[in-house]
């Protein structure tokens, strides 16, 4: 394949495997067991294989049909990332940021296409013939409250007053073959609005699980965009064309057209069931076990020896940790330059942070007060806003993506005293351990001044390295010896 990434090339996760496959980041796995085998393969290739994490494509897994696989680690390279986005392949980390940041701050939404036909429909299922568990469905986590079909997935809902129809990232555990609890973690969650709307009414609420689709689709209902606004016309304005749909036969919901499975039912009024704990996204069991509202499946469709998506969230690097710093820092760079703030180089969010819990914005100090204006504004924008916990500012000299040059900013330019500030009442979340059960949905931010005192930038002491001259003679006159 071309050093860049075949923009938007693949029409459904099976072209986007090959694609993948093409790059070298494709790892079979044959005859794995799905109670908790997959799980702790996955862990221990994240944790300990060195250089680029692959994605793991388990096949001819134990008890189940040959063809049918399981998929963990799609987000976690930046290559895959790329082929998701539609970014160069060749660019550094910060500048793929850019480029995505750019694609947000001009995305026009373009709404779904429902087509008759699509290859979701392959295999329906209805009746007595529900089984969840014909599915490879993993024990993930060895202290998890039981298989999570809804890991890597999408749930479907629609505003029952307004009609917009959202997609949510929501954690879904098999209570039997016929039953799901869904996990809607706080009630800011756009799902979580639209299936209470239908209780109030003393309805049941319409929803479909994907658990296999377009990774672009994970991607977008997994962080945070404006209530209204359908991440099926975000993901279309991303890929320039409409994402294809199917009408589910009970629910009326669009389905993508190309998903591996999707499980449609209802969930009702009052009707909830203990569900969890699970090993969640910030590397901790989230609550013991809570009631949730229970999803009746009425019906599943899927693809011939379809493939079921996961992933294994816990300590990082975890399915979703990468993909979460990449997209959160380009919504943070997008909205605080919306805001007129000048002169920003970089946002960056780190990996170990969780994608969401230390953010780092650089900036070129142009005025007194530019780099606390920037951290007021990276904390609370689209993108920082939720489920915080660090920001820190540092000098255009400071590369956000380089974690020990971040941390040496902080340790040399930051006299704690009076550079650190904290904002307190912020938007927190319900899975945040460090935050008692009776306070949850709250939590703190600390701002962090790491960048040299406005003041003092003329007479602060110059960086002990090389000018880039020099290093590039250097370079040159030693690159066959040394750098070749």
């Amino acid at each position: 394949m071309n050093k860049e990434a075949a923009v938007f090339s693949y029409t459904d996760l099976r072209e986007w495997l090959k694609l993948v496959d093409s790059i070298g980041e494709l790892k079979r796995i044959v005859s794995a067991d799905c109670n908790l085998e997959m799980g702790t393969v996955a862990e221990l290739i994240y944790r300990e294989r060195p250089g680029v994490i692959p994605a793991l494509l388990f096949d001819k897994i134990q008890g189940y049909p040959d063809g049918w696989r399981v998929l963990f680690g799609q987000q976690l390279s930046m290559r895959r990332l790329a082929l998701i986005l539609g970014l160069p392949f060749d660019a550094g980390p910060l500048t793929q940021v850019d480029l995505f940041r750019r694609k947000l701050s001009t995305l026009q939404p373009i709404p779904p296409r429902i087509v008759d036909h699509g290859a979701v429909l392959e295999n329906r299922i209805s009746g007595n013939d529900i089984d969840l568990l014909k599915f490879p469905v993993p024990l993930i986590h060895e202290q998890d409250g039981g298989r999570f079909i809804g890991t890597a997935s999408i749930a479907i809902t629609q505003d029952r007053d307004d009609g917009w129809v959202n997609l949510g990232t929501y954690r879904s555990m098999v209570h039997d073959s016929k039953r799901l609890g869904l996990f809607t973690s706080s009630v800011s969650k756009h799902g979580r609005i639209h299936m209470e709307k239908y209780f109030r009414a003393g309805e049941p609420c319409p929803v479909v699980v994907c658990v296999g689709q377009d990774p672009l689709l994970v991607i977008g209902g997994g962080h945070p965009i404006e209530a209204g606004y359908s991440e099926y016309d975000y993901c279309g304005g991303l890929k320039g064309k409409p994402i294809d749909v199917v009408r589910g036969e009970l629910t009326g919901l669009p389905i993508p057209a190309s998903a591996e499975i999707a499980i449609e039912g209802f969930m009702h009024p009052g009707d909830v069931q203990a569900e969890g704990p699970f090993g969640e996204w910030m590397g901790y069991y989230g609550d013991e076990t809570v009631d949730t509202p229970v999803m009746r499946v009425e019906r599943i469709y899927h693809r011939d020896d379809p493939i079921l998506c996961c992933a294994r969230p816990g300590r990082p690097p975890s399915d979703e940790s990468l993909a979460k710093c990449f997209v959160r820092a380009a919504q943070i760079w997008n909205r605080v330059e919306k805001t007129g703030l000048p002169s920003v180089k970089g946002v960056w969010s780190i990996e170990s942070g969780c994608g969401s819990l230390f953010n780092v914005i650089s900036i070129k100090q142009a005025y007194p007060g530019h780099s606390r204006q920037a951290l007021v504004l990276a904390a609370q924008v689209l993108g920082g806003a939720y489920n915080g916990r660090f920001v820190v500012a540092v000098d255009d000299d400071i590369d956000p993506t380089n974690t020990f040059d971040v941390l040496w900013a902080m340790a040399t330019r930051c006299d704690p005293e009076s550079s650190i500030e904290i904002i307190r009442r912020c938007w927190g979340g319900a899975l945040d351990v460090v935050i008692p059960a009776e306070e949850k949905g709250h939590s703190s931010r600390a701002l962090i001044d790491a960048c040299k005192p406005y003041h003092r930038r003329s007479d602060f002491p110059p960086v002990a390295e090389s000018s880039e001259k020099l290093k590039n003679t250097i370079r040159e006159k030693w690159k066959e010896d040394i750098f070749g």
